[in-house]
């Protein structure tokens, strides 16, 4: 269950410093506040959805320390004095492929996915070992069948 309430319990709040998106910031929390719950609720930042809530889905994927982890199963203490990027981190220009190519249609899995392509894109020596497919396997779609999102990656990639 998400923790969506706007104040901590004082008694058992605790302080947590990060970087977020290029930023300083410091938040009081509750011990089980969830890193998703932290950044659509206290921080504001609902670029980052939750479709499952259960690690599942990729609807809720943030950079860690430059890696893609899930947000939902993340708890924010574990993110002090780490760098946490959103997709509000990104260039608009980042969408255009997605756009052009059908990859976005509902928009719940869209910041996941694009969080997800573009660091397979900073990553281009992942593809000798695997399919773009393969490592976009953690992010779920329900509505565009993947053909899209595909096509936009290797647009993004320079590929098409």
């Amino acid at each position: 269950m998400s923790s969506q309430s706007a104040i901590p319990n004082p008694q058992s709040a605790i302080s947590v410093t990060f970087t977020l998106n290029g930023s300083s910031v410091t938040v009081e929390i509750d011990p089980a506040d969830r890193l998703l719950d932290t950044l659509r609720y206290r921080l504001g930042l609902t670029g980052t959805k939750e479709g499952c809530g259960e690690g599942e889905c990729g609807a809720c994927t943030v950079y860690l320390d430059g890696v893609p982890v899930n947000s939902c199963l993340i708890p924010t203490y574990q993110v002090r004095d780490r760098k946490v990027e959103t997709i509000e981190s990104l260039d608009p220009r980042a969408l255009e492929a997605f756009e052009r190519c059908g990859a976005t249609q509902c928009g719940a899995c869209t910041p996941g996915v694009v969080m997800t392509a573009w660091w397979i894109r900073g990553h281009p020596d992942l593809l000798r070992t695997h399919t773009i497919r393969e490592l976009m396997a953690g992010n779920l779609c329900r509505c565009t069948g993947y053909d899209g999102i595909v096509d936009s990656i290797k647009e993004a990639l320079g590929e098409r």
